[in-house]
């Protein structure tokens, strides 16, 4: 028997552990021996680009997959922004297809909206992604992000002076939308996706988006990282993905602690009582406070801050100042010793604050 190279090993290790931690919630047992391919079981959706990570993953969640009880099949997004994208998206179904992924489907997005090219090129993927996985009815779907894209997404979120939430990175789990989404490569590195496909003998695209100045995380990827690399060593991208880690206990456990809080008040869809609050630590303060905002309907993507700043300081540093004012058209009043929320009035503009 021909030994598995170290890189694929690893790679089908990391998927491995990440499709028997799902099996509680989403899986059967799995059965003593390798499935058929055909067999019944809860569906693992392969989100696929044709670049060396998501095909390093798409491998193993073929290899893996049957032989803990699941079915696997594949997914590519087509996000229509280069020439030949078309092209490639077949071309990486079609591979599927042969491996014997099943269901295989090319999904075609529309890339527009506010937030710059790479916030509405992820958000149009995503929606795709989620309409697939409920139409077919996917247990999960698997993201092929690596350790070097986590070590990224921290230097991102400390030059943007981002909070805990943002320093805790990618989560390796996280179920949204009613889809539980897993990125079993967290644990591996770049290089070895490469060495992975290499081994294989599987062909990957190189997305020269990855490269290109004009976004941020290409200018992360070329230029922040490996000067960072270059000062300190490589040892850099495992440790900035392992604060990542640590950063996100520290912030389930707060936020935990905030949802305590806030489920032990009084609090309505439009008031919440200040006592108690101002003792609380303000880690734990500003949480409850970005909870109970996002009760009232204020989407968490616009809730900045600034704006939880504000919503503190009528708790925190009341000297009967003006009201808060959300994203959404919500505004925040301190009457006596509670937080009215109320519309907007006077002309007052949302998103901003007095």
């Amino acid at each position: 028997m021909s030994r598995v190279a170290p890189a694929v090993a690893a790679v089908r290790t990391a998927v491995r552990k990440a499709l028997r931690d799902a099996a509680p919630s989403a899986a059967p047992p799995p059965p003593p021996s390798p499935a058929p391919a055909a067999a019944a079981g809860p569906l693992a959706l392969v989100a696929c680009s044709g670049g060396a990570d998501s095909m390093a993953l798409a491998e193993a969640a073929g290899f893996v997959g049957a032989r803990l009880g699941w079915r696997v099949g594949l997914v590519t997004v087509d996000h229509g922004l280069q020439d030949g994208s078309r092209a490639r998206a077949e071309s990486v179904a079609a591979w599927a297809r042969r491996a014997g992924f099943a269901p295989v489907e090319v999904l075609p997005v529309t890339v527009s909206g506010r937030g710059g090219p790479e916030a509405a090129a992820r958000d149009a993927r995503y929606r795709a992604l989620t309409d697939a996985a409920r139409r077919l009815g996917a247990s999960a779907v698997l993201l092929g992000h690596t350790r070097d894209d986590q070590a990224e997404t921290v230097l991102l979120a400390l030059a943007r002076g981002a909070g805990p939430r943002g320093l805790a990175g990618m989560p390796a789990r996280r179920e949204r939308d009613g889809v539980l989404w897993l990125r079993p490569l967290l644990s591996v590195r770049r290089d070895q996706t490469r060495a992975a496909c290499a081994a294989l003998g599987l062909e990957y695209w190189e997305d020269p988006h990855n490269t290109d100045p004009a976004y941020a995380r290409a200018r992360v990827r070329t230029t922040a990282l490996p000067a960072l690399v270059a000062a300190l060593g490589d040892r850099v991208v495992d440790n900035l993905a392992r604060t990542a880690e640590l950063v996100a206990a520290d912030d389930a456990a707060l936020t935990r602690w905030a949802e305590r809080v806030l489920a032990d008040l009084p609090a309505t869809d439009r008031e919440l009582p200040v006592a108690g609050l101002r003792e609380l630590p303000a880690a734990v303060r500003t949480r409850v406070l970005h909870a109970w905002a996002r009760s009232l309907g204020v989407p968490g993507a616009a809730l900045s801050h600034r704006h939880v700043a504000a919503l503190d300081a009528l708790v925190s540093d009341w000297h009967g100042q003006g009201p808060a004012y959300l994203p959404g058209g919500r505004v925040v009043r301190r009457r006596g010793d509670r937080l009215l929320a109320e519309p907007p009035r006077g002309g007052a503009t949302a998103g901003g604050q007095v």
